[in-house]
């Protein structure tokens, strides 16, 4: 037997489509294979008519009143509806939320640091959290803590904005900082820095051509008498034959 509800373990409840037998409602509105509207039939006359064509009675519009249904093949309808599932996933973008902590004791230094993650982030669409928090007597000067949030800002302008103007809460100042648009969001300094033709080295001095095979063998020196036959240290040159 056949139910017309979906399991309720099932994985897929949120998706469930009724067809054929577990359609409920008594009278349906028909809509055929090419898209024409063929009226308010009753579910048994549109049953029979699907048979009749070979197809499935698939339940598209269960909300409406009454029910929409279409005639199509159930295989071929599904494989439709998970393409169109995948082509938007492809569009969605899954936002990211970094966050990054401030001070309002930071040095220049550690400020540019954040400063660079904070680029980085941004050039990847990634949403920013700031946070600078206020440490014992720190709450009496709160206004060193929104000069250090103003400069911040005033270094990310050309890469974000904030959603919101910065605001204290409790014991800190909270922020959310959102990426610009890729036409109006400027170039990533690191990607400036690799467009940029690299310097010119300077030109190293011509090698010397290679010495001939006369100029590699040793020359005699000028006070050196030339050997009597072909061997430099010849040891039979002071041997005396005897006839």
């Amino acid at each position: 037997m056949s139910r017309p509800f979906p399991s309720r373990h099932s994985s897929q409840s949120g998706s469930f489509i009724r067809v054929n037998g577990k359609i409920r409602a008594r009278e349906v509105r028909v809509i055929s294979e090419d898209g024409k509207q063929l009226g308010i039939l009753s579910l048994g006359e549109a049953l029979t008519l699907a048979r009749s064509r070979g197809v499935d009675l698939v339940e598209v519009a269960p909300n409406a009143t009454p029910p929409v249904c279409r005639l199509v093949d159930y295989g071929k309808f599904r494989y439709e509806q998970n393409k169109r599932e995948k082509e938007s996933k492809k569009h969605q973008h899954a936002t990211k939320v970094k966050e990054i902590q401030l001070s309002p004791k930071i040095d220049a230094h550690d400020l540019e640091v954040k400063v660079g993650h904070a680029i980085d982030f941004l050039c990847e669409d990634m949403k920013l959290k700031v946070t600078l928090k206020f440490r014992g007597r720190e709450m009496a000067h709160t206004e060193y803590g929104f000069q250090v949030i103003e400069k911040f800002l005033a270094m990310i302008a050309p890469y974000g904005h904030p959603d919101f103007e910065p605001k204290l809460v409790g014991r800190g100042i909270n922020l959310m900082i959102s990426p610009l648009p890729r036409n109006k969001r400027a170039k990533h300094p690191k990607e400036e820095a690799s467009g940029t033709p690299s310097a010119t080295r300077p030109e190293a001095a011509p090698r010397a051509p290679a010495p001939t095979p006369a100029e590699r063998t040793p020359q005699p020196r000028p006070d050196q008498a030339p050997a009597a036959s072909g061997f430099n240290n010849n040891p039979f040159a002071q041997l005396e034959v005897k006839s």
